[in-house]
């Protein structure tokens, strides 16, 4: 049962919050933090600007579609689990990047971990390559959706949406979410540009023209175009591989997480109204964060969290012998990584041990330090 005042803050229909009501914070996302910083500013109008940042929130009722007793045990150690998945989809605005080929699928797939204390988090990102075995779901209309055996993990919002994305997740690893927020090409690019673009440094060249992106070496301040080319680029760096993409990504957003603390949301209404009118549009959160009063209570420790605070690894993976773009989980290491998740603990330096890589790494720094 929900909270007086507030729904639960968990995607589930019933049970106990994972936290004690005022026991730590919670954050993930710029839209969080400037919704969060609405709401300690107060002022006049300040019921239209809630009116208005509601009306943008476009959500997803997870609990709606998933079954409560085929999802993993509720563990109450005080951590907190999202799914955050970028859409690859070419409707509406992001039609410049494509046509579709059938439904969209999740382009980026993270599993942010914040433990207990809400001063550290770990970040595991999912290769959209990587053969899983995919439950049974429903598709949008309410369909069943035969599962797969070996199924590439971006198949499962293709076919079943945001709830087959989370189930899938919570089968590989025996976490249950407690939150799913998606963002979508347009929003992401919307949200860097009123950030005021963000400060990276390039240790090499980067040149593909598929994601249309060509960086020098040196230091950069990304636009939001360049920075959703440097996300999706694949062919410009390290391997060419997903695997390469995703220690760019990772690399970005610890960049990301800086410029967010710095831009002084807090301080500057015109900067917090344009922030949040912006971030409130590009992200589609489950239905327990479709308002800017549940996004300011999950907010409220974001500054807890800098770069330094957050480990990011990759899904322990080996490239699949019989098609070298697809990779596969290294069982034993993938096991580590969420058995220790699942007890709150870091992540062991033995899990991501002779993993594949995408020899990207150290190409993207933060800041305009330059090259070491």
């Amino acid at each position: 049962m929900a909270e007086q005042g507030s729904r639960s803050s968990r995607i589930r229909a019933t049970g106990r919050r994972r936290v004690e009501r005022g026991k730590g914070r919670r954050a993930v996302t710029v839209a969080a933090w400037s919704a969060a910083g609405l709401v300690l500013a107060g002022g006049c109008g300040l019921g239209y600007v809630y009116a208005a940042l509601n009306g943008n929130i476009d959500s997803v009722d997870i609990n709606a579609q998933l079954r409560d007793d085929d999802r993993p045990r509720d563990v109450d150690n005080g951590s907190l689990d999202i799914l955050v998945l970028g859409s690859d989809t070419r409707a509406g605005a992001n039609g410049e990047y494509g046509r579709d080929e059938g439904a969209a699928r999740s382009d980026t797939a993270m599993i942010l971990h914040v433990y207990e204390g809400h001063k550290k988090a770990s970040v595991v990102s999912v290769p959209r390559d990587t053969i899983i075995e995919r439950p049974d779901c429903t598709d949008r209309a309410g369909a069943a959706v035969p599962g797969q055996r070996k199924a590439m993990f971006n198949t499962a919002y293709e076919v079943g949406g945001p709830a087959c994305a989370v189930k899938t997740v919570e089968k590989m690893s025996g976490i249950r979410m407690d939150h799913y927020v998606e963002v979508d090409f347009t929003g992401f690019k919307k949200l860097i540009d009123e950030l005021g673009g963000v400060e990276i440094t390039t240790t090499e060249p980067i040149k593909d023209s598929s994601s249309h992106l060509d960086l020098a070496a040196g230091p950069h301040t990304l636009t939001g175009e360049q920075a959703l080319g440097l996300v999706r680029t694949r062919k410009g760096v390290g391997d060419g591989s997903d695997l390469g993409r995703i220690q760019l990504q990772q690399a970005f957003m610890k960049a990301f997480i800086e410029q967010a603390r710095s831009v002084g949301v807090f301080t500057s209404p015109k900067k917090l109204w344009g922030l949040a009118d912006t971030a409130t549009k590009a992200i589609r959160p489950d239905s327990e964060l479709d308002s800017v009063k549940e996004l300011a209570d999950f907010a409220g420790g974001l500054e807890k969290l800098g770069a330094d605070d957050v480990e990011m690894i990759t899904l322990p993976v080996r490239y699949d012998p019989a098609d070298l773009n697809r990779v596969i989980p290294l069982q034993a290491q993938s096991q580590q990584v969420w058995t220790a998740l699942r007890a709150d603990l870091p992540i062991p330096a033995s899990a991501t041990e002779d993993t594949a890589k995408g020899r990207a790494d150290g190409v993207v720094k933060q800041g305009h330090g330059g090259p070491e």
